[in-house]
C-alpha cells in the first residue's frame, strides 16, 4: 500500500502523522512524505517516511498513484496554507482515485460543520482507530 501524507508550511502535521503510522502499520506500507515545500517535506523524511518530494509537479504526479492520501483538510483548498497549496495541487489530490482521510484542521476561513474540535494526537489516534486498523485487519483477513 502506498500511502502519501500531505503537508506543508513546517510539516509537523505530517511529521506526528507518519510516526503515527511507522508504529501502528511498522514497515507494512510505503509511507510517502509530500511536501508543499522542502522544509515540509524534510520534517515528515524526520519522522521517518519511506521517501519525500516537495513541489507541486511531485504533489500531482504521485498522488495520482496513491492508495491512501492523508493530510489536513486543507489539501483540497486551493490557494490555502498561505498560498503553498496551489490550484492544481487541491486539483490533483480531490481528483486521486486513492480514498482520502482528511483531519479537520485549517487556518483557512473554513468550519466544517457537525466535526469536534480535537487536538491533532487524538485526531491522529482517531484516524488510526477508526480507519487504518479496521483496513489492515481486513486485507490480513484476505490472505
Amino acid at each position: 500500500m502506498n500511502i502519501c501524507v500531505i503537508d506543508g508550511q513546517g510539516g509537523g502535521i505530517g511529521a506526528a502523522i507518519i510516526k503515527k503510522l511507522k508504529e501502528t502499520l511498522e514497515e507494512s506500507a510505503v509511507i510517502l512524505a509530500l511536501g508543499t515545500n522542502a522544509i515540509a517535506t524534510a520534517q515528515m523524511l524526520k519522522a521517518k517516511a519511506n521517501r519525500g518530494a516537495s513541489g507541486e509537479n511531485a504533489i500531482v504526479r504521485t498522488t495520482a498513484k496513491a492508495d491512501l492520501i492523508i493530510g489536513p483538510i486543507s489539501i483540497v483548498l486551493a490557494h490555502s496554507m498561505m498560498g503553498e497549496v496551489t490550484p492544481k495541487m487541491a486539483e490533483a489530490v480531490a481528483a486521486s482515485p486513492a480514498k482520502k482521510l482528511l483531519l479537520p484542521l485549517s487556518q483557512e476561513n473554513v468550519e466544517v460543520v457537525g466535526v469536534q474540535k480535537l487536538p491533532l494526537p487524538r485526531l491522529v489516534d482517531a484516524m488510526i482507530d477508526e480507519y487504518l486498523r479496521i483496513e489492515g485487519a481486513s486485507a490480513q483477513e484476505d490472505v
